[in-house]
Formats: structure tokens, C-alpha cells, sequence
């Protein structure tokens, strides 16, 4: 006979498995850019509000979900350039400095003026290292500030003609900036272009937009409400923020993507979101709560799955008190031990793009540890496997009947951290 009792009737209803859950899905259209021996120079990341592959929406929304689709979408993001399309707002407010610089090209839309606030944003994020394309360049003087700054010009095959080309040529000349002719859609387009200077190719003769689509993961709104609120005192409370940011697998992973890019170049691996959060500052972290806002307006309910990431985060972080280890690394670890659920995707290609330490990873790959015997632990008990709660309880050498007392405190607090009444 196990040694764990089993919990009480209302707690074992409550850790009952639990239906199908369908997550709304969020998506991502991503044309390739081609050199002219076409090989794969880059992606343009193209906002889709659904699984149709054409843009419909608002430009402002769709630059916000782009960027925080991309925090969700892209593993590779130090490896091949991503072009994303701009509005002037998300420059001036520095929304875009979410992204990789190392990796970023954004694209200044022509109908956007090149103002002198513009042109200072844009000498700010020049300096920080991230790259510009004109994209539908028309050879315009007010256009002619942006052209210092410019490393890619995009000229529309399909709207400018051979005489509008040529003089955006000579306006372009000794800019530096490279050549990309876009919605190329035959052979012969291909060719002129070569033939009139152009390096970068990009188009329906190589290829239409690939959709990508994930599931999105569920977001818990009252934190975020209470996040923004925190973030505009001044002077703002870390402990508060941290303790915010834990209640959303989401927000979590979204941090650690950020503080990836903040680490390139430089060595350094984080174990916990307060590490996290220090790495990528207070503003980058406002702007990233914003653009994660953009795409959560019509999913108003937290789901089962982020009850039960929760429930696992604080199941760890208490078993690490009695393992002697280290709270918040098992918190975080709790957390993020169902980030494969929730995106429908490989654990191991996740992990590629978040700076955890390596025994965070192989804790979260099922390694023969200490965390990852927890998170195994944790897993039996919702299944309500109890042999097998039973051994794991014995190789960690914990007191009969705790592991079950920290179970049932465990779902109490994401009930109550879910703003449920009856908890």
C-alpha cells in the first residue's frame, strides 16, 4: 500500500485530468529574401490575423503582434535576418527594440515622413546596431534624410516602372544601402533586376509567404493589469514586478527571449526571472507587456493549462525548500514545464531560444536530477499515479505525507493567484 494517501475527495476532483483543451492560435507569415545566387539571405515577417496568408488589419496592431509573435514564433532568430515592417510609433516608442539587433532589419513604410523625431529614433536604434530597409522606395527629395541611415532599398517591381527605377539608382548612389527588388514574380523581372544593380531578390517567383502558426499561450489579464500599473510608479518595486511576472508561463518566456537577445555577444546564462528582468531593464519590459497586450484582447479567461503551470511552479518551489535547493530556480522550472503543451512544439526547440543554464535545460529534459525528479513528481500526482509518487517520494528522501499537503496548498494558490472566489 503506497504511503501517500490520497488527497481528500474535493482535491482529487480538482486534479482530475482534464479535457481537450483548444488554444486559439496565433500566426505569422515569413517571405524569404533570396541573393542573387538564392541563397536564403533573410525572412520578412508579414502579420497575419489568421490563418488565411494575405495582411488584413490595422498597421498599428499588426506591427505590436508581429513583434510579440516573433517572441513566440522564431527560435532562430540570431541566425538569418528578419525584415519587419514598421510603423513610425513603434520606432519613436522604441517598441522594436524588443527585437534582436543583431537580426532585425526594419522597414520604413514610404508613406512614413522622415521628421526629425524619426530620424533621431532611428539614429538611436542605428547606434544600437539594428539595420533599415526603405521599403517601396520612390525617389521623393523629403525622402532623402532616410538614406544615410539606409542598408536596404526595396523597390516594388510591380508598381514603379524602368524610368521611376532609374532615378531612385541615382538618388541611391553612394548611400551604401543595398539593392532588394521585391514582388518579383517571373524569370524576366529576376534578370532586369540583376542586370540594374539589385543584390537582394524577393517575391512570388521564388516563393509566396509561408504561414507559421502556434498556440497561443493563455495569458492571466489581471496580472497583466497590475504589471502595467507597477511599471509607471516611480520609483517601481522589483520584488513586485517578480512576483507578478511569475503568475504567467507567457509573460516568463517572452522575458527570457529578450534577455537571450540582451546576452549576445556576451557570456552569461539566467536561473531565474529576477535575473531575467535585471538583464533587460524596466523599459524593454514595459514595451514588451504592451505588444503581448496587442494579441490578448479577445481571450478573456485564463485556461486550464495555465492554472495547472502555476499550480507546478509553486509545487516546485515548495519542494525546494525541503531539498534544500534553490526556490525561484524551481519556480521558474515549474513554470515553464509546459511551454511544449502550450506551443504544440518540441521542448528541445524552445530551449534553443531562451539563455538557461544548462542544468535548467537538462532538468526541464527529464535528466536524472533533482529538479527534474520534482517536476516528474509533480506529474504523477496529476495523473494521481501513486506508486509512482511513492518511489519518487523515497528517492528524495521527503516525509510521508508532505508531498500531498504541498500538492493541495499548491492548487489552492493558482486558484487564488487566477482570482478564483472559492479558493
Amino acid at each position: 500500500m503506497p504511503s501517500i494517501a490520497p488527497p481528500p475527495e474535493p482535491v482529487r476532483t480538482a486534479i482530475a485530468p482534464a479535457p481537450p483543451i483548444t488554444v486559439p492560435s496565433r500566426f505569422l507569415g515569413r517571405q524569404p529574401i533570396l541573393d542573387a545566387h538564392r541563397r536564403l539571405f533573410g525572412y520578412e515577417l508579414l502579420y497575419r490575423a489568421g490563418a488565411e496568408n494575405q495582411f488584413s488589419g490595422d498597421p498599428e496592431q499588426a506591427t505590436r503582434e508581429v513583434i510579440d509573435h516573433w517572441l513566440l514564433l522564431i527560435p532562430d532568430s540570431n541566425r538569418i535576418a528578419s525584415f519587419v515592417n514598421c510603423t513610425r510609433s513603434a520606432i519613436t516608442e522604441g517598441l522594436v527594440t524588443l527585437l534582436p539587433p543583431a537580426s532585425t532589419v526594419l522597414e520604413i513604410p514610404e508613406h512614413v515622413d522622415p521628421d526629425a523625431e524619426l530620424l533621431s529614433s532611428c539614429l538611436t536604434l542605428k547606434l544600437q546596431g539594428y539595420r533599415f530597409a526603405l521599403d517601396g522606395f520612390l525617389p521623393r527629395a523629403g525622402r532623402a534624410p532616410l538614406l544615410a541611415l539606409a542598408d536596404f532599398i526595396k523597390l516594388d517591381f510591380q508598381a514603379i516602372g524602368y524610368d521611376l527605377r532609374r532615378e531612385v539608382y541615382a538618388m541611391a548612389a553612394g548611400s551604401g544601402a543595398r539593392l532588394l527588388a521585391e514582388k518579383i514574380e517571373n524569370d524576366i523581372q529576376l534578370r532586369i533586376a540583376v542586370s540594374e544593380g539589385c543584390t537582394l531578390f524577393q517575391g512570388y517567383f521564388f516563393s509566396q509567404p509561408v504561414l507559421l502558426g502556434s498556440h497561443t499561450v493563455p495569458q492571466n489579464y489581471f496580472v497583466y493589469l497590475r504589471l502595467l500599473a507597477e511599471l509607471h510608479r516611480d520609483p517601481t518595486h522589483l520584488r513586485k514586478i517578480e512576483k507578478l511576472i511569475s503568475g504567467d508561463a507567457s509573460l516568463c518566456y517572452r522575458i527570457l527571449r529578450v534577455a537571450n537577445s540582451a546576452l549576445q555577444g556576451h557570456p552569461g546564462m539566467v536561473s531565474t526571472i529576477r535575473e531575467a528582468l535585471l538583464m533587460i531593464g524596466e523599459d524593454s519590459l514595459r514595451r514588451m507587456v504592451t505588444v503581448a497586450m496587442a494579441g490578448s484582447l479577445s481571450h478573456s479567461r485564463p485556461t486550464a493549462l495555465l492554472s495547472m503551470a502555476l499550480a507546478r511552479a509553486h509545487f516546485c518551489e515548495l519542494i525546494a525548500l525541503a531539498l534544500s535547493a534553490e526556490p525561484a530556480q524551481f519556480y521558474l522550472l515549474g513554470l515553464l514545464s509546459l511551454l511544449d503543451v502550450l506551443f504544440e512544439m518540441p521542448l528541445a526547440r524552445i530551449l534553443e531560444a531562451v539563455p538557461l543554464t544548462p542544468a535548467m535545460k537538462s532538468a526541464l529534459m527529464g535528466d536524472d536530477g533533482v529538479a527534474s525528479r520534482a517536476l516528474e513528481l509533480v506529474r504523477a500526482l496529476e495523473s494521481c499515479d501513486w506508486p509512482r509518487c511513492e518511489k519518487i517520494q523515497n528517492q528524495l528522501g521527503l516525509v510521508e505525507g508532505v508531498i500531498a499537503a504541498m500538492y493541495a496548498q499548491s492548487l489552492r494558490w493558482a486558484s487564488t493567484m487566477l482570482g478564483d472566489p472559492s479558493s
